[in-house]
């Protein structure tokens, strides 16, 4: 099922003969996705879903039942010298009609004011053909007066997005080097933090140095740009992972989407900080937002099988854990809670045994803590013992809150009430990493029914009152105004017979009567019910019809009558056409 105001920008190929500008190709295909996606009511797949049918000839119809989408961008760019030539066109899915489509040739120094160029293009040609929605008046503004810290910027995102170990120090390099020529470039400095906290993350780096080097850049970013959605996700993470501050982990997530609403990351996690907290229907509510904007990010079906673990469907967890380990069986995450969803459907000797033949790195608190509870759940109290002193050995090291929190959920497990609830008001003092994720977890629902459990959840997972309440959107022209600005509408239109301009779009016209693009869209469609392309090919159709009935036109073709009606397009017209009158032209004439 598609959203009508949906798209997909698939990634943008390289037409130039270096193959080492296929970089460029990608970032400009990223930038129309980040641009499109500042509106808050274009569904607009994100960049892993997109990407994912790079260099593969699949048709569009199977791509937009895949992606869920209504309108497909397909896209080239080649870079000659100094010169950079973008060709971009949208495809309706559906009926594989390409309605628009667009060459562009421009300065490589003016690369940001291209990218605005090319996106308030593209959101007008959806806008028309497709319904209204308000946008601002640019899309993409300036990064840096510094082509080369630019190009940095791209190459290390190019890297980044492989989220291999390897591929980050490549990016960090190349964001380092992007700093160096441009201090204050924003992109560069938050993807950088980005970069640090997967290192946190991963070990690839101490713990509090990487953070402390993701914070550190993230506020150097919010004082250039205190409206940067990217900043906001990271100080979510930050929040949770070493401050253990639900409250404002929360809230940060919540900025980070009002900011950008298409933004998939602070969407998943937004679904992870409800489904902690208890919170099922909005963490759902996200869960489904995240999966719209991209089905195919192993990194959202691992965020939905977390959710149907923390929900207790252990089975479906498991089974979707098991393909993302198809897809990725380095996928560490995703073998940490598969762990869990084993003994919790009891299948103890498995988790006993699980890592025992992984051959890559493994975090080995993530090992020890699975196999002391395997052996937790065949009541085997040698091994429990033996592998539970390995743990509180490795929870004395300052990296050791993995080991330390694994301690917390055999207690739980085992039924060791006291202990257990002993661990939660150390962490909660300590401020533990783990205290949240621990608490919530399916292994330590024999807490639940203590009536400590609901004391500690509240404080744990306090949120701060949401004052905001939804409001009605306010019609962008008051009632008289809307009659005022309708009339002159309809007046300029027929007296003017504007639509006889082939090139005449929204804007255009908008000028013409003095009114901003995004009333005349309300305008259009609230108060006559149609599009800005249904309303102006309807005075189009009815010019044909005008044409065709006087014999002095009878020796013009079709479409010769159709171009001097003002369309521009032989599928166009013959689409609108027939979506008009219900005939086609032929029809019409004999009839």
């Amino acid at each position: 099922m598609t959203s009508d105001l949906s798209i997909a920008v698939l990634p943008f190929k390289n037409m130039s003969s270096n193959d080492e500008n296929e970089y460029f190709c990608d970032g400009i295909t990223e930038e129309i996705i980040n641009a499109l996606a500042k509106i808050g009511s274009l569904k607009v797949t994100s960049r892993t879903s997109s990407f994912y049918f790079k260099n593969k000839d699949i048709p569009i119809s199977k791509i937009s039942d895949t992606l869920g989408v209504s309108i497909i961008l397909e896209g080239s760019a080649r870079i000659s010298g100094d010169i950079i030539r973008i060709t971009a066109q949208l495809i309706q899915a559906e009926d594989d009609f390409h309605f628009w489509s667009e060459t562009w040739d421009r300065k490589l120094e003016n690369i940001f004011e291209i990218q605005d160029e090319v996106s308030l293009l593209i959101a007008d040609k959806i806008r028309e053909n497709f319904g209204h929605f308000e946008m601002e008046d640019h899309l993409v503004f300036k990064q840096t007066n510094n082509i080369n810290a630019y190009e940095y910027s791209l190459m290390a995102k190019f890297h980044k997005n492989k989220w291999s170990a390897e591929d980050i120090k490549i990016a960090e390099d190349y964001y380092l080097k992007g700093i160096a020529l441009d201090p204050n470039h924003v992109n560069s400095l938050i993807g950088l933090a980005d970069v640090y906290s997967f290192m946190a993350m991963t070990g690839m780096m101490s713990f509090v140095e990487a953070w402390e080097k993701s914070n550190e850049l993230v506020e150097k970013t919010l004082k250039l740009d205190p409206n940067n959605p990217e900043a906001y996700y990271q100080k979510t993470n930050s929040s949770f992972f070493t401050d253990s501050n639900y409250t404002d982990a929360l809230a940060h997530a919540k900025k980070s989407i009002q900011l950008k609403p298409n933004y998939v990351e602070s969407q998943q996690f937004l679904s992870f900080l409800y489904v902690l907290s208890g919170d099922i229907e909005k963490a759902k509510e996200h869960l489904d937002i995240a999966l719209g904007i991209d089905p195919l990010s192993q990194e959202t079906l691992f965020f939905s099988a977390y959710f149907d673990y923390m929900t207790s469907d252990f089975t479906k967890s498991l089974n979707q854990l098991n393909e993302c380990l198809e897809v990725n069986p380095k996928n560490i995450p995703s073998h940490s809670i598969k762990c869990l969803c084993l003994l919790k459907l009891g299948r103890f000797e498995e988790v006993i045994s699980y890592f025992d033949h992984i051959d890559f790195e493994v975090p080995e608190g993530e090992k020890i803590g699975a196999v002391a509870l395997g052996y937790a759940g065949i009541q085997d109290q040698e091994n429990i013992s033996r592998y539970m002193g390995q743990l509180e050995e490795m929870a004395q090291s300052p990296d050791g809150f993995a080991a330390d929190s694994f301690l917390f959920m055999i207690h739980a497990f085992m039924g060791n009430i006291e202990t257990a609830f002993n661990w939660v008001e150390k962490s909660m003092q300590s401020k533990s990493t783990l205290l949240m994720l621990r608490y919530a977890d399916p292994i330590a629902d024999s807490l639940r029914s203590d009536k400590r459990y609901k004391k500690y959840h509240d404080i744990i997972f306090s949120k701060a009152i949401n004052s905001s309440i939804k409001k009605q959107k306010k019609a962008l022209l008051d009632e008289s105004t809307t009659q005022e600005y309708k009339v002159k509408l309809l007046d300029h239109i027929t007296t003017a017979e504007t639509y006889l301009d082939p090139s005449l779009s929204l804007r255009i016209l908008a000028d013409q009567i003095g009114i901003h693009p995004n009333q005349l869209s309300w305008l259009l469609n609230e108060h006559i019910g149609k599009s800005f392309n249904e309303f102006i090919n309807a005075y189009r159709i009815q010019k044909f019809k005008e044409l065709a009935k006087d014999p002095n036109n009878a020796h013009l073709t079709l479409i010769g009558m159709a171009y001097d009606s003002g369309f521009n397009s032989k599928t166009v017209f013959n689409t609108y056409f027939k979506k008009e009158t219900g005939q086609t032209p032929k029809q019409f004439l004999k009839n």
